[in-house]
């Protein structure tokens, strides 16, 4: 995959010897600056009357030392599973919108108490779990039930990142919706973008569209899902605008959306250090920043990470760079570094605040990075988190 983000905005002014490395380094204030623009395009929809919603997706970026600045202006979050409804409880302002592909039936009931929305994979699951929802009801529990729907809709550039893909596992395939299915469901959810822009939700849409029509009157909401890059500069937000408009006016339900990494696109970076410098080959490079540890997704995508400052010029040799861990295929990739490559030497690695940093492990007792929070406007910095060896050992038996 080619990366689609990669601005270094204010970080281009970071002095990456600030922190210790490696590091994750969130600014506060592209966060706040991503976050007021969903705000606008929600309230540009909602100027004619329409219910639209925006919530943040805690899957992509679950850095809840910021979610007093998410809850400004967003509506709520959407959780994958209980400890994600459990943070969203504890940190988070704003609806909370639980989905799973599939429920532990005894998580099901903290589920309940704790979300808005619990959305199901399959009528089957919903039906296997009618007294527990039943028992919610009972007990004062306001929870409204939602169904994912696959739209049977390809629209990614790789297969296991697209929820429409043949074989997908996950949300009721749409050719298969019926009366019976729909059953007792106030709600509708898709996924079906990952860094996309405006053409593919527009696509999407249709197809579901014409499918749930049948279902208008029952439904009270339709959530969007995520995937939608909508911070990004090139997105068409004024066509997202009038899609969310026309989709609340001839639905009559309320429309919601949850992007995961517009809230958090280019508003992270991962500094590193260069350890060992070699040859075989290629120029080599070992460093303390991994792969397979520190950005899972450079390999299981796979996608190289841009580099803060890297140079363009093509006769400059690049540098294999790679983690310190006993796997061969801990790569990171081929750069040509702003510094020299000798050890000591300090780089980061761009847009990393999404993804990377809920996916990082401990393979090979590969310390975790640190986790900085920086506000580009005010150049105040705070080490939020750091980890040692405790947090290994916890993590085993």
């Amino acid at each position: 995959m080619q990366t689609k983000a990669g601005d270094p905005g204010a970080f281009a002014q970071f002095d990456l010897s600030r922190v210790e490395s490696p590091a994750f380094v969130v600014d506060a204030a592209k966060i706040r600056a991503n976050c007021q623009l969903l705000a606008e395009v929600r309230d540009e929809a909602t100027s004619d009357g329409a219910n639209i919603k925006v919530y943040s997706a805690l899957k992509a970026f679950s850095m809840w030392s910021v979610a007093h600045i998410i809850g400004e202006y967003l509506d709520g979050v959407c959780a994958s599973g209980l400890w994600e409804a459990r943070l969203a409880s504890e940190f988070y302002d704003g609806e909370i919108a639980t989905y799973s592909a599939a429920f532990k039936p005894e998580e099901l009931d903290e589920i309940c108490r704790l979300s808005d929305h619990v959305i199901f994979n399959s009528p089957a699951q919903m039906k296997r779990a009618a007294l527990i929802l039943d028992q919610a009801a009972v007990t004062g529990g306001d929870v409204s039930v939602g169904l994912r729907l696959n739209p049977m809709v390809p629209t990614g550039e790789v297969a296991k990142y697209d929820p429409s893909a043949p074989g997908s596992r996950l949300g009721f395939p749409i050719d298969q919706l019926t009366e019976e299915a729909m059953e007792g469901v106030e709600g509708i959810h898709f996924h079906n973008l990952c860094e996309q822009t405006f053409e593919p939700l527009q696509r999407t849409w249709d197809r579901v569209f014409d499918v749930i029509e049948p279902w208008f009157g029952q439904l009270k909401w339709i959530n969007m899902g995520g995937g939608h890059h909508i911070t990004r500069a090139d997105y068409e937000r004024a066509e997202l605008v009038e899609l969310l408009k026309d989709a609340a006016a001839d639905t009559g339900a309320e429309i919601i959306i949850e992007p995961g990494e517009a809230i958090a696109l280019d508003a992270g970076i991962l500094v590193g250090t260069l350890l060992d410098t070699g040859f075989n080959d290629v120029p080599i490079g070992i460093t303390d920043v991994s792969a397979t540890c520190h950005m899972p997704d450079v390999l299981e995508a796979p996608y190289r990470p841009a580099m803060l400052g890297e140079l363009q010029d093509e006769e400059i040799i690049p540098i294999r760079l790679g983690g310190p861990s006993c796997l061969a295929g801990d790569v990171i990739g081929d750069y040509r570094l702003p510094v020299p490559a000798e050890a000591g030497a300090r780089f980061a690695f761009l847009d990393q605040a999404h993804y990377s940093m809920v996916k990082t492990n401990t393979f090979n007792g590969v310390p975790l990075p640190s986790i900085y929070l920086w506000d580009s406007e005010t150049d105040q910095l705070e080490l939020v988190k750091s980890f040692d060896y405790d947090d290994f050992k916890n993590r085993l038996s």
